[in-house]
């Protein structure tokens, strides 16, 4: 058990240090959308969700709906669901339905990566070990941008403060460049969404961000069906 909990520890070294940089760009963020430090590191501790704390801070911002706020981070945050479902077949005995309860809002992008990547079962010790550092790193990471952007000058706070967004950039223009339905899927999602903000921006932003995704989504799935070949 000890062993397992070590192993998820160092396995998720990496992904605590990325986590804090990126953080303290969703600290600041989160700062200047009025939203005070101790709710900045609260919502970091309760969602880990880089996407979704993103356009939540933005709802918000833009004064939304609790109903705009669900349904965005229903569509945002729905492949962590089938993430779990895809962990379910490596767990060993150790995961108790309570274990799993719990652990199943730990998974990010990356901890189901370096998680999915392991040879034979893992156990709930791994798993917890796994989490402990990210955790550490997203939340600590909020903590401290939040803290400075209300130390630091205003124009070096406004820059760190896109850091979340470059996150995103790199994250998705690599897939673009190799992907040509991940290239227009991404198109469309920012056409829609310009659309949105400068010709209705009667339309809140939690809607405008849940039709760009669905639309994009819609338009990529039957324009680039997934053949039963290339599933295996």
């Amino acid at each position: 058990m000890k062993k397992d909990f070590l192993k998820g520890v160092s396995d998720g070294l990496p992904i605590g240090l990325g986590y804090f940089s990126v953080a303290v760009g969703f600290g600041i963020m989160a700062v200047g959308a009025n939203i005070s430090a101790f709710f900045a590191w609260l919502i970091s501790a309760s969602n880990m969700t880089s996407a979704g704390q993103a356009a939540g801070v933005e709802v918000i911002a833009a004064g939304g709906t609790l109903i705009e706020m669900a349904l965005t981070q229903l569509v945002i945050n729905l492949r962590y669901s089938l993430m779990g479902f895809s962990l379910t077949q490596k767990l060993d005995k150790s995961f108790s339905t309570p274990k799993r309860l719990l652990l199943s809002c730990c998974i990010t992008d990356e901890i189901y990566a370096v998680a999915a990547s392991q040879k034979g079962r893992i156990s709930a010790s791994y798993m917890a070990g796994l989490f402990l550092l990210p955790f550490v790193g997203w939340t600590g990471g909020t903590l401290a941008g939040a803290v400075a952007s209300q130390l630091l000058p205003e124009g070096i706070s406004d820059v760190m403060g896109i850091m979340l967004y470059g996150m995103f950039i790199a994250i998705f223009i690599p897939a673009a460049k190799k992907s040509r339905p991940v290239l227009l899927a991404v198109a469309i999602a920012a056409v829609i969404s310009i659309v949105f903000r400068y010709l209705l921006p009667v339309v809140g932003t939690g809607f405008a961000i849940i039709i760009s995704a669905v639309a994009s989504s819609a338009v990529c799935g039957a324009l680039f069906p997934v053949k039963e070949d290339d599933e295996r």
